[in-house]
């Protein structure tokens, strides 16, 4: 069983709105596609076909992910503006020479954001959980090089 995973409202409202048109509109149009390349007539060296079914395939794959995400999320208020990180929070810190600014949050929900997106679980979400604005905490990147990580700025995200 996977863990849960913050999400805001609107981010979750944005993933139902695209699982109900792969299953209301693309999925029936897809199996149209398909019924009218079966008549056709042979099936090994039809293209359309074969398109049709891979099209299928991409949508069925969507939809379980959406499924699965949507499952194992949590859908948050926004947190308390108390300068912890936490899910839901935007954060600024140094992260060993490198400035950063990020969303402590759902990374799938993040395609239309100019911000990039640290899951809670991720190894630096991990590491800078409950971390308040000038702290120093130890972070080891998944390559195994160890940084310090700086708290800058924690703020509510305003999505």
């Amino acid at each position: 069983m996977s863990e849960k995973r913050w999400i805001d409202q609107g981010s979750y409202d944005k993933l139902q709105a695209e699982l109900k048109t792969l299953t209301e509109e693309k999925r029936p149009e897809i199996a149209r596609k398909i019924d009218e390349a079966r008549q056709d007539g042979d099936l090994k060296e039809n293209g359309a076909y074969h398109a049709a079914r891979d099209e299928q395939s991409m949508n069925e794959t969507r939809i379980a992910q959406l499924e699965e995400l949507l499952r194992n999320c949590e859908v948050g208020e926004i947190p308390e503006d108390n300068g912890v990180v936490s899910p839901g929070m935007v954060v600024e810190a140094k992260v060993g020479p490198r400035d950063m600014k990020f969303l402590l949050g759902m990374r799938e929900a993040s395609e239309d954001m100019d911000l990039e997106v640290y899951s809670p679980q991720a190894p630096l979400g991990k590491a800078i959980l409950g971390a308040k604005v000038g702290d120093t905490v130890p972070y080891t990147a998944p390559t195994g090089r160890k940084f310090d990580v700086k708290i800058l700025s924690v703020t509510p995200f305003q999505g």
